[in-house]
């Protein structure tokens, strides 16, 4: 006998683990997640251990392990994609960095026919509900204080970074005190999810607290095939847990996998492009071709730098040194296991006729790609950098029946005009820095991509060659009104256009990725779900002031401390 609930929500990660803590608080609500990964359990360290973050990605007992299809202007590479097989999803193996975006990032969504909600006045509330910003003072009007997610920021005290930022202020640039408030533009610390030496995941901040309510139930390794129509009636879901397959019936069906799980069920369930779903032997439910289509990433490359001074975290890479490091955090949740090490960096505009900041720069004290491959220096530093809002736009399309298989991504990186010269912009901004006074005594010389890469063919050739996701799928069935024949998903209710009791709450539904890493935004976005899903009273919209290049008296000096 099928099992009912009022709600089910499909993926156990950063915006399932919202959802189901706000879906649940009402104990007359039932509520079932499927997760197809596994628990995130306390006693795993390489979830649980900040600065063990290189090692789930790449390891299928951690991560989907996606891969791009061949990029058409990177040379035919297959891009790899890391995704969270496990509770909290990718915020269970991502770099832990909380950034919100830019504040003209949700006007810009707030600008497009029927979004006028979205913006960012109706969306600050909503991250101000979800945080705890630990660093802010209690006073500022930008910053949440009792939210469920415990944010740390920096202390990036290490000299490296210090000279960083100082380096940056020589380029030009500012300090910015906090870039998740009043001003994002310029360099400083930035805030982490980790509280206490400890990688605070969206289930550990959200869905573990309340996993003992009578009325939420969480399942793992349960892989949801389908969502079962009568019509366009959704009236549940088909999955399979160890091994057998099972029928559950819902009130509601919430899809929350990803930007990349999300549309390949939608489509597996029959909800697409008509064409392509009946070439693959599967019947339409709902034509709406704008499923798996706005694919958006933000691509992003390492510069690395030897370092004359013993200053750096590069030895801590040694094996010989891991043991006592382990300890340490084991012992005490101390040491250099106990940090991410993305504690600073920075926003900028890469020219002048960009109104707000286009690219972001991670500074490391360390010279170790995200899979763990280490510089060949004894002391090193790097700068991730990257383009924030490309208009590069990809697409998403599963290759058969076969729920197991993969789909086929293209993101296009490269494919655009602005986006070769805004990489073309970055790397030269970045040598730029790395080049001031304050960093020259730290710098002995770039690794990679090296002296020999100096005009824009070169640079262009070097990043096609070298560069890698950031690991910020977004924008597959995106936020738009039904006059939008692209449009997937109702910005009033989130459900998918032509269906009933189906929604999507997810990176997927964002019109536009944001400024910065995703992490931040998707859990706003649940949050502010949550209230439309429930049918509760939106709250009210803050207008407050914010940083704007051109408009703010700080433009009127030369380089200013905010």
């Amino acid at each position: 006998m099928s099992e009912t609930f009022d709600y089910v929500i499909i993926g156990g990660g950063s915006a399932g683990s919202v959802l189901a803590n706000r879906l649940s608080e009402n104990s007359s609500r039932s509520v079932l997640v499927l997760e197809a990964g596994r628990s995130d359990y306390a006693w795993d360290l390489l979830i649980q251990m900040p600065a063990a973050l290189p090692f789930p990605a790449g390891k299928s007992l951690y991560d989907w392990k996606y891969l791009s299809d061949p990029e058409p202007y990177m040379g035919g590479r297959r891009i790899k994609h890391a995704r969270g097989k496990v509770l909290g999803g990718s915020s269970s193996i991502n770099g832990m960095i909380y950034q919100r975006g830019n504040p003209l990032d949700y006007e810009r969504w707030g600008a497009d026919e029927g979004m006028g909600e979205w913006d960012y006045a109706h969306c600050l509330p909503y991250f101000k509900k979800l945080e705890t910003a630990l660093a802010a003072e209690k006073d500022d009007e930008y910053r949440g204080h009792d939210g469920p997610l415990k944010l740390e920021r920096g202390p990036a005290t290490n000299p490296l970074f210090q000279a960083f930022f100082e380096s940056a202020v020589e380029a030009g640039y500012n300090r910015t005190k906090d870039v998740n408030g009043y001003r994002q533009e310029g360099f400083g610390p930035f805030d982490k999810h980790v509280y206490k030496g400890r990688r605070m995941s969206a289930s550990r901040a959200f869905l573990h607290p309340v996993m003992k309510r009578k009325n939420l139930t969480v399942k793992t390794r349960a892989f949801v095939q389908s969502i079962d129509f009568d019509g366009t009636h959704a009236k549940g879901v088909t999955y399979k847990q160890n091994g057998k397959t099972y029928q559950v019936n819902a009130g509601e069906v919430v899809l929350s996998g990803g930007a990349i799980n999300s549309p390949q069920l939608l489509q597996l369930s029959g909800v697409g492009d008509a064409e392509h779903l009946s070439s693959l032997g599967i019947k339409p439910v709902v034509n709406l071709p704008g499923v798996g289509e706005n694919l958006q990433d933000h691509l992003e490359a390492y510069i690395q730098y030897g370092c004359p001074l013993p200053v750096s975290e590069q030895p801590n890479l040694k094996k010989t040194k891991m043991p006592w490091i382990g300890l340490q955090w084991i012992l005490g949740r101390k040491g250099p296991a106990a940090t991410n090490h993305f504690e600073g960096g920075g926003f900028v505009r890469s020219n002048d006729t960009v109104p707000y900041p286009n690219l972001m720069f991670h500074f490391l004290p360390v010279a170790v790609r995200y899979d763990g491959q280490k510089a060949e220096t004894e002391h090193g530093f790097q700068v991730h950098v990257g383009p924030m809002y490309s208009d590069a736009r990809g697409s998403l399309k599963i290759k058969s029946k076969d729920p197991k298989e993969h789909p086929s991504m293209v993101y296009n990186y490269l494919s655009t005009e602005q986006d070769r010269r805004e990489w073309v912009e970055a790397i030269r901004i970045s040598r730029k820095i790395m080049e001031q006074p304050s960093m020259k005594p730290f710098n002995s010389g770039e690794i990679a991509p090296g002296p020999s890469v100096q005009t824009d063919e070169e640079i262009l050739e070097w990043v096609a060659q070298d560069a890698e996701t950031a690991l910020h799928p977004s924008c597959t069935a995106k936020m738009g009104p039904s006059s939008d024949p692209m449009a997937v998903v109702d910005p009033k209710t989130m459900k998918v256009h032509g269906l009933e009791n189906v929604r999507v709450v997810d990176a997927s539904v964002m019109p536009y990725v944001t400024n910065g890493n995703i992490h931040a935004p998707v859990l706003m976005l649940a949050e502010k779900a949550a209230d439309l899903i429930l049918g509760k009273k939106p709250l009210d919209p803050e207008n407050v002031d914010y940083y704007r290049h051109g408009v703010d008296p700080a433009d009127a000096g030369t380089v200013q401390s905010n």
